[in-house]
This record gives structure tokens, C-alpha cells and sequence, in this order.
């Protein structure tokens, strides 16, 4: 069968994203499409709007940094335990990204409405903070049904890709994503589906075996795939690599400033690509 939704690298992979683009990433601990994302920067892309589902760390301030991202959608950008998102806080104090703030699940529940393709979705627990005042498209109705009971309103996020970095796709271009179903619905709610990396391309079926199937993106959300080993490090892959502490704490002393960050930048982004070359 013929396989042109694999392509060739990560570096194909972002070919496909136009500057301008919305795109959705996962948590740092789910899926992270780290060498997509340096494909991106590589390509030198630009104006993105980029959309965490629901929160995102290095993956974010490495797009942020490299001067990629026009608009933040996020409930946070963190590192836990590994450090500070500098570059995301030296953005956002010149004011060189526009912020959207929203919480963990106001992301979820507008990306669910994407999935369904519905263009709003009620929610809880907005009302009364300070968020209701700083976004302007959340609408506080009355709810139809019940007489003194005010509901948020939430737009659906339709994103044009979601990234994705999973452990392996089948010969068809299922991608195997186990218990993340985040991931899927972040896939399915992709205008033009995800973009998707994997440590390896197996000759299997994904979806004929019961023990897979529950746990598969089928291709339908798929746009394209490439094989990229060890894509989401320096972060890690669920029974594949742990996240490499000591690339984080150089990435932490680098990135303080813009200079150090180039100098990542150019060790770890573009003499990477020259090394896959």
C-alpha cells in the first residue's frame, strides 16, 4: 500500500504549516512534538497562534524565543520543577506576544466544541473571576433552561494542526497513542488534522486488533507523519527515554538570555538538522 503520508523528516512536517497558522501542542509529559517544533523554528516560521492544550513548557518557549509565535493561548506555561520559561517571561514583559489567558478547562471544553464542530460550549466555574473581564469572546448568558443561572459561553478552538510525538504508527498511518486521549482530541479538532512524529513505523494493523484499536488515532485525522527518533527530547517518552535533567539545566542557564539562547539555538536546533543532513 502506498504510504505518502509519510514524509521524508520533522523538516517536511513543518513545510506544511504556512507562517500564520494556528497550532495546538499537549503537556510537556504527553506527546510533546519537540523536534517538530524545532523544525519549525528552523524553518523560520512566523505569526503562529499557538494554542496549549492545556498548558505547555519548553516546546512553547522554544517556539516564543525563536520568534515564531504572534499569539499565546494558554492556561500556563511551565517548567514544574525543571526551571523558568524565560523566554516566554521576556515576551510577555516587551509585549512581543499577544496573550490570551484562559484556565485547564475552558482549553479542554473549547476544544472538545472544535472536535464536534459545534462553534460554542457552556462552562462552569468561570464566573466571578477576573478572566470574564479580559475576554471579551467569553459570553456570560443566562441559562435557558433554569431562571437565575448565569453559564459562560466559550468559542470553540478549531486549530489548523495539532502536534503530536507518539511512539509508532502502522503501515495504514494509524498512530498508536495508548491512554492519551487529549492527544485525539486535540487531532480531531485540527482543521487539517494533526502532524504527527513517531520513534518507528511497524507493519501492523492498529485498528484490527482490540487491544490497539481503543487507543489508535486513525489517519483520517492524521495530515502527515515522519519518522523521528528520540522526537520529544529533551523531554521524555513514556516507556522509551526519561526526560534528560541535564539538557534541562543547560537550557535553563542559556536561556536567561537572548544571546545564551541563540547559542542554543544554533547547538541544539540548527546544528541538529546539519547533523541529521
Amino acid at each position: 500500500m502506498s504510504q505518502d503520508w509519510l514524509l521524508a523528516s520533522a523538516d517536511a512536517l513543518a513545510g506544511k504549516v504556512p507562517n500564520g497558522a494556528k497550532i495546538a501542542i499537549g503537556v510537556d509529559t504527553v506527546g510533546a512534538a519537540t523536534e517538530l517544533v524545532r523544525a519549525l523554528i528552523r524553518r523560520d516560521a512566523r505569526d503562529l497562534h499557538l494554542v496549549c492544550v492545556p498548558v505547555s513548557g519548553l516546546p512553547a518557549d522554544l517556539l516564543i524565543g525563536a520568534g515564531c509565535v504572534k499569539t499565546l493561548e494558554t492556561s500556563a506555561i511551565t517548567f514544574g520543577e525543571q526551571g523558568t520559561p524565560h523566554r516566554f517571561q521576556a515576551a510577555l514583559k516587551s509585549g512581543t506576544i499577544g496573550m490570551i489567558d484562559a484556565t485547564c478547562p475552558a482549553i479542554y471544553a473549547a476544544i472538545e466544541a472544535g472536535r464536534k464542530n459545534i462553534p460554542f460550549i457552556p462552562l462552569r466555574g468561570l464566573i466571578g473571576s477576573d478572566l470574564i473581564v479580559h475576554r471579551a469572546d467569553w459570553k456570560v448568558i443566562d441559562n435557558p433552561f433554569q431562571a437565575g443561572d448565569p453559564i459562560v459561553l466559550l468559542p470553540a478552538i478549531r486549530p489548523d494542526f495539532a502536534l503530536i510525538h507518539a511512539s509508532y504508527a502502522d503501515r495504514d498511518g494509524n498512530v498508536f497513542l495508548g491512554r492519551r486521549h487529549d492527544l485525539v482530541e486535540m487531532a480531531q479538532a485540527a482543521a487539517r488534522g494533526a502532524l504527527v512524529t513517531v520513534e518507528q513505523v511497524r507493519d501492523v494493523d492498529l485498528l484490527a486488533n482490540e487491544e490497539t484499536a481503543a487507543g489508535t488515532l486513525p489517519a483520517i485525522y492524521v495530515e502527515a507523519t515522519a519518522v523521528a527518533e528520540r522526537g520529544a527530547w529533551p523531554l521524555g517518552l513514556t516507556d522509551h527515554y526519561e526526560i534528560d535533567e541535564a539538557h534541562f539545566r543547560r537550557y535553563g542557564e542559556l536561556a536567561r538570555t537572548a544571546d545564551g539562547f541563540a547559542r542554543y539555538l544554533d547547538e541544539f536546533v540548527h546544528q541538529r538538522r546539519q547533523a541529521a543532513e
